[in-house]
């Protein structure tokens, strides 16, 4: 038997309807969507828009149009820093931030824009009013995660972006842990740029991701090419969302995360929250009574979006975590998770910790399985 526990990295399995739609756009459908009048063509354009539909429903953006496929959080990512930033610029991030952000910010700040990383507490946890105080005339973006892939620790972006509007600062956030997993709002919460993975939260294949622009928010090309539209003319489209998606899109992917987000809509997304909440409060109730056990992040599971780290003393994490695999079958990611920041921030660096993650089809059962098992792991080191 097969526990998974690693849906911070990739969420499995995938529902059935997922591996439904990709077959059938492959076998009735394999068109280019936009490219051609044609009605395979056509076909195709229509489960794109689909897609596209249900997720400006899902994170409540303006219209469809403003929902811009990517390959995945990461370019969505990258489109948003070095469309808003230059030199001379100010942006301000959290201490919690994955590499996917900490990366291209650590590249513009060697180009002369300056950052400034906001510090949160050992349990990754954020004060608002410390962003608001790091405001300055200069800022250009203030940009963070919605939740650690480390702790799981759910920051305040609602807070944040309120104190962002009031500021006239565009907000940005790293949807990347939570969406399908924490209801989003783009709208309430003041947020002009969201970027988020199909491949996690939302169930979704690989290769499939996206980023919401606010009503008012705008951005420059990071590429240029085809897009299906105006072919007579030499020059990017400025209309979205061709504006900003040049290529070929991954299709059959998009079909694949379109009929994830529809079954997703079925149960709602706040089922999904309270179902990893309660697992969370499980786990960690369980590990409270295990001796050389360290967990990392919030104590509440209110504030934990389905993560949880730990270490074991006297054990390194990859070895914990091939005994885990090995010898029970349960399958974490142990190390740095791509966020050397955030484990500085909690304290866990540079020895990493082993991270459990939850997903909608994880049950208590297998939880209390891997407790268990790491109990039998601690009690042989004693």
């Amino acid at each position: 038997m097969t526990i998974y526990l690693d849906n911070a990295a990739t969420s499995w399995p995938k529902d059935p309807a997922v591996l439904t739609a990709m077959q059938q756009y492959l076998e009735t459908t394999g068109g280019n969507p936009g490219r051609s009048g044609h009605s395979l063509s056509v076909s195709a354009a229509r489960i794109v828009f689909e897609a596209r539909d249900s997720l400006a429903r899902l994170f409540n953006a303006s219209s469809p149009e403003r929902i811009i496929f990517t390959k995945n959080g990461t370019e969505a990512l990258n489109m948003i820093l070095f469309g808003v930033l230059g030199a001379g610029d100010h942006v301000i991030t959290s201490s919690m931030e994955h590499n996917a952000v900490m990366r291209p910010l650590r590249h513009l700040e060697a180009l002369a824009t300056r950052l400034s990383v906001v510090r949160c507490d050992a349990t990754g946890q954020l004060d608002p009013a410390d962003i608001k105080k790091a405001i300055t005339p200069k800022t250009k973006l203030i940009i963070m995660t919605h939740a650690s892939n480390v702790t799981g620790t759910i920051l305040p972006v609602t807070a944040v972006g309120a104190i962002a509007r009031e500021a006239g600062v565009p907000f940005a956030v790293d949807a990347a842990q939570t969406a399908g997993c924490l209801p989003l709002d783009t709208q309430a919460a003041c947020i002009d740029f969201l970027a988020f993975t199909g491949h996690k939260g939302l169930g979704g294949p690989q290769g499939t991701g996206g980023l919401v622009l606010g009503p008012d928010a705008d951005l420059p090309p990071l590429l240029h090419g085809g897009t299906g539209s105006m072919s007579d003319f030499e020059y990017q489209p400025g209309f979205l969302p061709d504006k900003l998606e040049s290529g070929t899109l991954n299709a059959i992917g998009i079909a694949g995360l379109g009929a994830a987000v529809r079954e997703l809509e079925k149960s709602g997304v706040a089922q999904a929250a309270a179902h990893k909440q309660h697992l969370v409060r499980a786990f960690c109730r369980e590990l409270a009574v295990l001796p050389g056990v360290k967990v990392f992040g919030p104590a509440d599971p209110a504030f934990n979006a389905g993560v949880v780290s730990v270490s074991l003393a006297g054990l390194v994490c990859s070895e914990v975590g091939l005994a885990l695999d090995k010898v029970f079958g349960i399958l974490t990611r142990t190390g740095l998770h791509c966020a050397p920041a955030a484990h500085k921030t909690t304290g866990s660096f540079p020895q990493g910790t082993v991270r459990f993650s939850f997903g909608r089809f994880n049950t208590a059962a297998e939880v209390a399985l891997a407790a268990s098992a790491l109990a039998r792991i601690s009690l042989e080191t004693e």
